[in-house]
């Protein structure tokens, strides 16, 4: 069954180093939490807020031993006033065996108040 699992976080600075560092962070937590191999894999949606221009975050997961292949790309979150900014959001598909109820979303950062009713304890 193809599922998304969903991820987010946030940036203090808009550098290459702290985008590139901290979706790391992100996508390997979200690897692990759900036991993500890249050859199920289809596809990565990286999406960041206005304020994320430094670098393409996707190159985080060409960082990740195996994941060379896996299509990834990034998108400018819409302008929501008053929305979360400096933030990161992921969307992994994947073929799994997973049960929707039991995907482990993370989010981290100040993205956890972003879904509070899917974030267990990431900190």
């Amino acid at each position: 069954m193809l599922r998304g699992i969903r991820g987010a976080t946030t940036v203090r600075t808009n550098t290459k180093a702290e985008i590139v560092s901290v979706t790391e962070r992100l996508l390997q937590e979200m690897i692990v939490a759900n036991s993500i191999e890249a050859n199920s894999v289809s596809s990565v949606l990286i999406s960041v807020t206005n304020d994320v221009t430094a670098e393409f975050p996707a190159k985080a997961l060409r960082n990740i031993e195996g994941w060379t292949y896996v299509p990834v790309m990034c998108m400018q979150e819409i302008p929501v006033p008053d929305s979360l900014s400096m933030c990161i959001r992921v969307m992994i598909m994947v073929d799994t065996q997973i049960a929707q109820q039991d995907i482990r979303h993370i989010y981290l950062e100040g993205a956890t108040n972003l879904r509070p009713d899917l974030n267990i304890d990431n900190s």
